[in-house]
Order: C-alpha cells, then sequence, then structure tokens
C-alpha cells in the first residue's frame, strides 16, 4: 500500500504561514495533478511530502507510515525535477544507476533495473552518453529512469515538462500517464499547466494561496467548478463571468444582465433558485458554450479582436461592460467594432455568489 496523507499540515515561513492546515488523501495507485497560480504552495507541498521541506505543523504519513521527521532519503519516494537534475560528469547509465550504487545494492541487482528502466522509457541506445549530449525531452527520461530503478513507493513530479517545447510536452505527457498505467505507482504531479492537469490526472486538486479549493475528477472540475476561482483557471480560454440580477420565476425566470441584455435561466436553475432572497448573481459561462447568432438567449457583443483558429474562432470583445470572449464558427461574420449577436447555451451555464464566489 502506498496512500499518502496530509493530515493538517501547516507551513510557515517565520511569521509567514503559506500553507494553513491542509488535509489530503491520496489513494495507493492514483495519479494526482496539484495545480494552481505561481505561489499558491503546490511545490511546498510537494517537498513537504518528499522531506525536502520541513513540516511546521501536521503529520505526513506514507504507506501507513509517519515519515514527518524521516529525512528525504528514507522516506522511499523518488522525485523528478523541473531542471533535471542529472550529473554532467557521468553518463546515462552512472546518471540512473547512482543512487542504487550509493546505498551499496548489488552490481547485478543495478544491472537488471536500468536494463528494465531504460527499455521501458526507449534510451537503450543513450547508455553512454553524458547529458551535454542529449535533448530536453531524452534528459528528462533519464530523470524519469533514475526514479524508475528505486521502486519507489511514490512517484513525485515537479513541474517537469516546463523547459520541454510545446509538441514534446505532448508527447511526455502521453509517456508519463502511459508509464503510470504500467507501473500503478502513486504519483503527485505538480504543474501551473491546466492542460496538463485535466489531461493527466485522475483526480485534480486545485490551490490558491496554500488553500484547496478544490479536489475532483478532470470533468468534474469543468462541469461543476466548486467556485469562481476553479472556474475561471479551469479552461482555455477562460470562463466568461457577467454581473446579473434573477427576476421572475418558473418559465418566466431571467438574469438581468445590465446593459448587455437580459436571458432566461435554464428551468433546473430556475426551479433551484425559485426561494433565493439575494437576487444578485453572477453568471458564468464559457466561450465554447456560446455561439454566433441568434437563440433563445442573445446579447449583444462588440468584438475588440478576433482570432481565426481553423476549427472555430474567438470573438473577444465587451457586453454591456463586461469582457467576453466567445468561441464561434470559422466563418461566422464577426468583424472588429462592429457589434454581433452572440447566443448562450443556458443549460452550460454557471452561476455563483458575488459575495463569496461560491457556486450556487
Amino acid at each position: 500500500m502506498a496512500e499518502v496523507v496530509l493530515r493538517q499540515v501547516t507551513k510557515s515561513f517565520g511569521a509567514l504561514q503559506v500553507i494553513p492546515p491542509l488535509d489530503l488523501t491520496i489513494d495507493d495507485g492514483e495519479f494526482v495533478v496539484l495545480v494552481g497560480p505561481s505561489g499558491c504552495g503546490k511545490t511546498t507541498t510537494l517537498r513537504m511530502v518528499a522531506g525536502l521541506e520541513d513540516v511546521t505543523t501536521g503529520a505526513v504519513l506514507l504507506a501507513g507510515r509517519d515519515v514527518t521527521a524521516v529525512r528525504p532519503g528514507l522516506r522511499n519516494c523518488a522525485m523528478v525535477f523541473q531542471n533535471y537534475a542529472l550529473y554532467p560528469h557521468m553518463t546515462v547509465r552512472q546518471n540512473i544507476a547512482y543512487g542504487m550504487s550509493a546505498r551499496g545494492e548489488p552490481a547485478d541487482q543495478i544491472a537488471r533495473r536500468v536494463e528494465e528502466a531504460v527499455t521501458m522509457l526507449g534510451i537503450s541506445d543513450l547508455l553512454d552518453r553524458k547529458p551535454r549530449q542529449l535533448s530536453g525531452g531524452q534528459r528528462q527520461r533519464v530523470a524519469i529512469g533514475r526514479a524508475i530503478v528505486r521502486h519507489p513507493d511514490v512517484f513525485l513530479f515537479d513541474e517537469p515538462l516546463s523547459n520541454l517545447d510545446a509538441k514534446l510536452r505532448i508527447e511526455m505527457r502521453a509517456e508519463i500517464k502511459d508509464l503510470h498505467r504500467r507501473l500503478g505507482t502513486t504519483a503527485i504531479y505538480v504543474t501551473h499547466d491546466q492542460v496538463e492537469a485535466m489531461t493527466m490526472a485522475d483526480r485534480v486538486v486545485v490551490m490558491n494561496g496554500g488553500v484547496i479549493e478544490q479536489a475532483a475528477a478532470p470533468l468534474e472540475l469543468y462541469e461543476r467548478p466548486a467556485n469562481r476561482f476553479v472556474a475561471a483557471f479551469i479552461g482555455a480560454p477562460s470562463m466568461n463571468f457577467l454581473d446579473g440580477r434573477l427576476e421572475g420565476s418558473g418559465d418566466a425566470a431571467t438574469i438581468d444582465l445590465g446593459a448587455a441584455g437580459r436571458v432566461p435561466l435554464a428551468a433546473t436553475d430556475a426551479a433551484r433558485l425559485a426561494n433565493r432572497s439575494v437576487p444578485e448573481v453572477v453568471l458564468g459561462i464559457r466561450p465554447e458554450h456560446m455561439h454566433g447568432g441568434e437563440g433563445t438567449a442573445t446579447i449583444d457583443v462588440l468584438p475588440r479582436t478576433v482570432e481565426p483558429l481553423g476549427p472555430h474562432k474567438l470573438v473577444v470583445g465587451h457586453s454591456g461592460g463586461h469582457a467576453l470572449t466567445a468561441q464561434v464558427d470559422p466563418h461566422f461574420p464577426a468583424e472588429v467594432d462592429r457589434s454581433c449577436r452572440i447566443a448562450l447555451h443556458m443549460d452550460h451555464a454557471h452561476l455563483f455568489d458575488p459575495q463569496s464566489g461560491q457556486r450556487i
């Protein structure tokens, strides 16, 4: 079993608390991605699991064992760093085998595990090269190979793909996910890239200011964000937010968006909010849940830029003082500074409390 449990873990640097009391359980074999903006505490949390940062208060448990005060080398975690952290004077073979050699493990066992790792990663022909002779993707594979040979309880990835070009990042995403499927080892992966998080994770943990805003499967985060922060962070382009006021009831229930116009509520939302005492709401709608032209819920948009992207185009502009981005058909005749009609799919709309930001 390699369950990871953070129990009321905090981290302070002097008087500054960067991680308030945090509880998180990662199941055996689960691939969990910690995601959030820079400075949200995700890397600090990962480093506390690894033992590279001391826990101020609380406990870290790995495989049922309290390792809060255990030094990193005895936690049986393998960490893959953003900068690869390879020894430049060593060959690929020596880099991968270094940890096992330092622990005095038998030479035949080292050779066998190195061979297993390089075969799995497709780098058997690179064993005698040094890091300076490798591409970025090859260096990252070597760093992962060094982690694999340890047979760890937990893999820890700290933004491992951020130094790679876009095409290679896509390839390595697939390789890491496939590697996890084959090994079945618990993995914690840190990134600021929400696309990486959504495509790789069994479960995504969205962090903000050291606090977990929501932890859920990728599709649940996308379809039912717990609050405005999660809604804005997950999805590209980001969700649109329009301040509004609930009016009417039943089939006549609408949201008054001020100068942007008035749109009808979906029937399920109208029934759910029939007794809401506070009429003010924030309407959230993703660009992909809009289209150019007429519909049952439409607003006028003044485009500031129009971005053709092949399968669709983005209309970026304003509606009644609200910044707005709509994803429309590539042939929709949108022009800069010329008002156009955009329809909203209200069945996909999200409503948030304007004060707390929580989903209504």
